[in-house]
C-alpha cells in the first residue's frame, strides 16, 4: 500500500513540475507586455547565412520612454557574432519605410526624427543612446 501511494505522489509531482515549466515557458515576456505601442514600420535582414548575420529595425513610438525603447531592443531577435540594431521614431513625425545593409540605413533626411538606437554587438554587448544623430 506505501508503495502505490508513493508511486502516486511522485506522479502528481511530475505533472506538477510539468505543468510548472509548461506555463513558465508560455508566459515568458513580450513586446506586448511594454507600456507603449511599438509598429515596425521598416527592417532589413542580409541573406548571409555562412557569416555574422545583420538585422536593422525602424520603429514608431508615441513617446520616448527610454526604458521601454531599451527592452524592447532586449527583446529583439539577436545571433551569436551578428549585430541588431533598432532606430526609434515618433510616430507623429517621418519615418523610414525602406533601410539598406550599410550606414547609412535609411535617408540623411531621417535623421533629425530619431528619438533613440539600441544596438546590440557581436558578442551581446547592448547600448542605447537617446537622440543618436543629434551631434552629426
Amino acid at each position: 500500500m506505501k508503495t502505490k501511494r508513493l508511486f502516486y505522489f511522485i506522479g502528481i509531482l511530475v505533472m506538477a513540475m510539468v505543468i510548472w515549466m509548461v506555463s513558465d515557458t508560455i508566459s515568458q515576456p513580450g513586446v506586448k507586455d511594454l507600456k507603449m505601442d511599438f509598429i515596425e514600420v521598416a527592417f532589413y535582414r542580409n541573406e548571409n547565412n555562412t557569416g555574422p548575420i545583420k538585422r536593422i529595425y525602424a520603429v514608431t513610438v508615441e513617446d520616448t520612454l527610454w526604458t521601454e525603447m531599451s527592452k524592447y531592443g532586449e527583446l529583439m531577435p539577436h545571433t551569436k557574432y551578428g549585430n541588431t540594431q533598432v532606430f526609434f521614431f515618433l510616430s507623429s513625425q517621418e519615418s523610414p519605410k525602406k533601410l539598406r545593409s550599410e550606414p547609412p540605413y535609411f535617408d540623411v533626411r531621417f535623421d533629425k526624427y530619431c528619438v533613440g538606437k539600441f544596438e546590440k554587438k557581436p558578442m551581446g554587448e547592448e547600448s542605447f543612446r537617446k537622440y543618436p544623430f543629434e551631434n552629426n
